[in-house]
Parts: structure tokens; sequence; C-alpha cells
């Protein structure tokens, strides 16, 4: 019986696309920030306290890509992520005395108002709504490696036609990464995980040593890897590229697998 062990990476890519309207107070895209802060960002530190406090020593690495970050520090956003919170506290409240009589909607209801209301003082008076130093701490103690990605998280196959565009994507997707972690990224996370040969010596003058790009990027190298996706190969340039799962990617992103289970 074969008892060689390996490891597995759980990688998140954190992202969302830069949406921020000032000129309107009633932004419907703005609210894919203000869904995602309740229903991933929090959580996730949330989480990260918890296995912190219970003495698990986790390790975990995630992106936080430039757009995303511009979105969690712009103050406006910030108070409207408030507003948003304190709205559906409001209709909580509503539901909670409308659905009196059915214990099953009122249930759900109460959760909902504790849910949103844990949110808003977690927001404010823990994070003083900052979440990105509560991401911060945790890199800072060696449970958590954050990660940049292109400065849009724009596809390199197609920027490509001008190298500077490339170039200028993982710039700023390093400078960004130091404006905020006070450090440079030892990795990117490529857009769409797209990949150009042709990056490679940007990643490396940009100081970034490995990469994560799609299954077929490791797949059809040259040479074939012998292990596949399941080990992580290095290009000419001495950078390191760790290729996704194909079958943990389908798992969450394919309609037929994830409606099959």
């Amino acid at each position: 019986m074969n008892t060689e062990k390996g490891y597995v990476s759980f990688i998140l890519h954190a992202h969302l696309p830069f949406i921020h309207h000032p000129e309107s107070e009633d932004y419907l895209e703005e609210e894919w920030l203000f869904e995602a802060i309740s229903e991933t960002y929090i959580p996730l530190l949330l989480n990260f306290k918890k296995l912190e406090e219970e003495k698990v020593d986790f390790r975990i690495t995630m992106s936080l890509t430039p757009p995303l970050l511009s979105m969690l520090d712009n103050k406006l956003l910030q108070r409207r992520y408030i507003k948003y919170l304190k709205k559906h506290i409001e209709l909580c409240k509503k539901e909670v005395v409308r659905t009196a009589n059915d214990k099953r909607l009122n249930e759900l209801s109460n959760y909902y108002l504790n849910r949103y209301s844990n949110d808003l003082h977690i927001f404010k008076d823990i994070y003083n709504c900052n979440l990105i130093e509560g991401f911060k701490y945790f890199q800072d103690k060696g449970f958590l490696e954050i990660i940049t990605c292109g400065a849009t998280h724009g596809y390199f196959p197609i920027l490509y036609v001008n190298e500077k565009a490339v170039k200028a994507q993982i710039a700023v997707g390093v400078q960004t990464y130091e404006k905020y972690f006070g450090k440079k990224p030892r990795g990117i996370w490529l857009p769409e995980c797209g990949y150009v040969p042709e990056a490679d010596k940007y990643l490396k003058e940009f100081g970034i040593e490995y990469i994560i790009t799609e299954s077929h990027g490791i797949l059809y190298a040259d040479p074939t890897p012998i292990y596949g996706t399941f080990a992580p190969i290095v290009s000419p340039e001495g950078v390191i590229a760790f290729g996704r799962d194909i079958e943990s990617s389908r798992q969450v992103w394919s309609s037929i697998s994830r409606l099959s289970r």
C-alpha cells in the first residue's frame, strides 16, 4: 500500500468588479459588494478568529484583488454598507412582527435580524469599517497568505496585444498590495487564470514567486508534467505555477455538476 502523503492547498479567489457611483444613492450593482461583505468576507473573518481562539494552527491562501481592496477602502461605500444593513435590519424587525403567528417564518425573520445586526456590530465596532485590516491581522499572524491579482482583473491572453498593458496590470497589482499590506506579494492569481509565457519576465521583475493558473496551463505545458495539476511546475524564468484542480473547479463552477449533487 502506498503510504506517501501529499498536501492540499486551499486557495480562495476574492474579487468583485469595481463598481462605485457617487452620483446615485441607490445603485443596484453596489449591492454586490454589500452582499459579499455579509455573506463572504465577514464570515471568513469570524471563522478565522474562531480557529485562532481554538488554537487551530490553520493555513490558507486567498487573493484580495485591487478592485476589491479599493472598494473595501472606499469611505462612501463603507457608509452605504452601513445604510444597507440598517435598511435590512428595519425590514427584519417588521417581518418579525408580521410573522408572529407563523413559527417557521418567524424563526427565519429573527435569524436575519440577528445576522444583520451582528454584521453591523462587527463592521462598525470590531473592525471600525476596515475589513482590510482584519485580513492583514491574520496574515501578520502567519495563518493567512494574501496574494494579489491584475490591476483590473484584465485577461492577460487578450491584453497581450499590447505588452505594456500586461506589465501595468502586474505593476499596479503589486503596488496596490504594498499600499495595504506593507510588503510585496509572493503570489498572484492570474486574472481568470489566464497565462501567457511572455508575462513571466514581468512577474519576475515585480517579485512574484508563484502564480495560480487554469488547469490546461499546466496540462499542456512543454514538456508535459508527470503529475498533471497535482504538482506545481516551474517556468524558464523561475516562476512557480500551480494549476486549479479540475474536479474541484467543476464542483464549484459547473451548473451541471452542482445540480446533480
